[in-house]
């Protein structure tokens, strides 16, 4: 069923009564909307609006997993994450996922998993990154956006989960992303591979 569309949230549901543009820049929109509360009271709303992305969990053939730092300037400061990447507008979830992890890391990959969605900022932005796994991986050529720096780092989900445990790991994605993997691998979240089509393997 549906997001939203589940009877059982008619006490819960909020009605959109108006919506308008606050802010557009060249990434993301926010709206301001007035809603109308399951009670009869109104409240407004601030949400950002984003294009969508993908995260990238990459799998070497020994298990260690391929991550980057890279600085996130509202923080000031560098994290270690999985490799992302907003979709391009009409771009294909898939396809998305290929380009990225090729621009950002180099490597190609022989097959791929599809895992779920998440939702990281659900209180304020409509923001959904798709899941996915990649193996049989091969070096190459990194090709980043202008103005993008990052490192790219081999690690173990041991190393990754240490990390996280210090407090020193701490987005939320590649957080999913290291459950999603520790699922999967004692069997509870099984995967379903498929090949790299051979129109994206050279992406």
């Amino acid at each position: 069923m549906a997001a939203g569309a589940d009877d059982r949230d008619a006490h819960l549901r909020e009605a959109t009564l108006s919506s308008r543009e606050a802010y557009r820049g060249p990434f993301l929109q926010v709206r301001h909307d007035v809603a109308r509360l399951p009670d009869g009271s109104e409240a407004s709303r601030e949400y950002i609006v984003h294009p969508g992305a993908v995260m990238i969990v990459p799998l070497l053939d020994d298990g260690r997993l391929v991550v980057e730092r890279q600085w996130r300037y509202p923080h000031h400061r560098a994290f270690v994450e999985f490799p992302a990447g907003k979709l391009d507008p009409g771009e294909d979830v898939f396809a998305c996922a290929v380009r990225e992890l090729a621009e950002e890391t180099g490597y190609r990959a022989r097959e791929w998993a599809r895992a779920g969605v998440l939702h990281n900022a659900i209180s304020y932005s409509d923001e959904g990154i798709e899941i996915w796994f990649a193996r049989g991986l091969s070096p190459g050529e990194r090709r980043l956006d202008a103005g993008e720096f990052l490192d790219v780092q081999i690690t173990t989900l041991a190393e990754l989960e240490a990390a996280a445990a210090r407090g020193e790991l701490t987005d939320a994605k590649t957080l999913i992303g290291m459950l999603w993997l520790t699922h999967s691998l004692a069997g509870r979240w099984p995967l379903r591979w498929r090949d790299t089509p051979r129109a994206l393997a050279g992406a």
